[in-house]
Formats: structure tokens, sequence, C-alpha cells
């Protein structure tokens, strides 16, 4: 039997996604501001505090936009709830990140991505070949226009297994980031940040790794 209050739910939670994803990102930003990151020195353009707040910032709206489509396609519960901690969890990392940028005076955007990890460090493991890695360039793990195209045109158990196929690969691709700046960064805070990534992205690439066998899918080829 439908729910009758399932047509009004959706929308709502939509909304209610939407106005805590604005109020985490000025909340990260203000907290930036109010630590006074940076000192007397702050990071350099091209240092790896201000480049992985950069990338790993962009990186993380993008899943942030991904688990943002759950509340509208999913009906699987587990999935939902899934997706409302990542959007919530990134969005407010994502706002701490943007805020050390604007209190350094460092650009959001431009700059070629990942220049901050030296080759064989971030890229290890990856197929970089014919990957333009230049200003606004996909960075590993990253779902393609074409990969989110897809994902927004299905719905319940096939949107469910995509949207965890191109998830576990988008945290998979992200843990290097983090794993190297957690150990090279200048700032403890943004180490410490890094560390954190690092840490929860691994559990949740497990437990989002066990869903996907649950609703008949397999991961795909690492990032």
């Amino acid at each position: 039997m439908t729910d009758p209050t399932a047509s009004r739910r959706s929308p709502l939670r939509v909304a209610l996604l939407a106005v805590i994803g604005v109020g985490l990102l000025l909340l990260g930003g203000g907290l930036a501001v109010a630590l006074g990151l940076g000192g007397d020195a702050d990071p350099a353009a091209d240092s790896v505090d201000a480049g992985f707040a950069r990338d790993m910032s962009r990186h993380h709206l993008q899943g942030v936009e991904m688990a943002n489509l759950v509340a509208e396609r999913s009906e699987d519960p587990e999935v939902e709830q899934l997706a409302f901690d990542i959007s919530a969890t990134q969005t407010n990392q994502a706002g701490r990140m943007q805020g050390w940028l604007a209190l350094w005076d460092v650009p959001l955007t431009g700059g070629e991505t990942m220049a901050w990890m030296p080759e064989g460090e971030g890229h290890a493991g990856h197929d970089m070949a014919g990957m333009s890695m230049g200003a606004g360039a996909l960075m590993p793990g990253m779902a393609t226009e074409d990969e989110l195209a897809e994902l927004r045109g299905l719905s319940g158990r096939a949107f469910d297994v995509e949207f965890l196929q191109l998830m576990i690969r988008h945290h998979q691709g992200g843990f290097e980031m983090a794993e190297y700046a957690a150990a090279n960064a200048e700032e403890q805070a943004v180490r410490d940040l890094a560390r954190s990534i690092e840490q929860s992205q691994g559990v949740e690439t497990e437990t989002m790794t066990d869903m996907l066998a649950a609703r008949g899918g397999a991961p795909l080829p690492a990032p």
C-alpha cells in the first residue's frame, strides 16, 4: 500500500538537505576565520595545504551533488541515511576548506589540479595516461558528466546500485589525496582534517561495499 505522506516527504527532505547544506557551508567558513588559521605565515597558493583544500573541496562537492540525488530517486532507507550523512559531512568539510582558502587569500579555483602531489605519490596505482591534470581536470574517482547524467536518469534499486558504485570509487579516489595531505600539510588543522577524511572514507567504503553486495552489485574498478 502506498504511503500517503510519501509524496509530501520527499520535497521536504530535499529542502532540509539544502538548508542544512548552506548552513554548514557558512558555519565551516566562519569557524576557519575564527580559528585564525595561517597566523603570520599563510600557506602559499602552491602549497600542499592550499592545493589540498582547493582540490578536496571540489572533490567533496561532487560527492554532495551525488548524495543529494538520493532523496528523490531511492526508496531504500539505508541508502538514504548513508547519503544524508555523506552530504552533511562533506558539505561541512568543504566549507571549512573554502574558509581556509579565503583566509589565506588563495583563489577557490584555478591552478593545475593535484599539482601539490608529486608524481608517484597521488598518482600511484591510477591510470593517468592521456588524462590532462590542468585546471578543472577530473581527479581520481570523480564521475564524468555522462556518468552523472546516467545516474540522474535512474530510480529505485538500479539507482541505488549505481550510486553506491560511483560513491565507492569517489571515496577511493579521494583517499590518497587525504593520506598525502595528512602527512605533508603545514597547518595542523589541515593535517587533522585530512586524517579524518582518510579514516572516515575508509570506513564508509567498506560499509558501501557490503551494501552494494547485498543489493546484487559489484564495485567498479578502483580509480
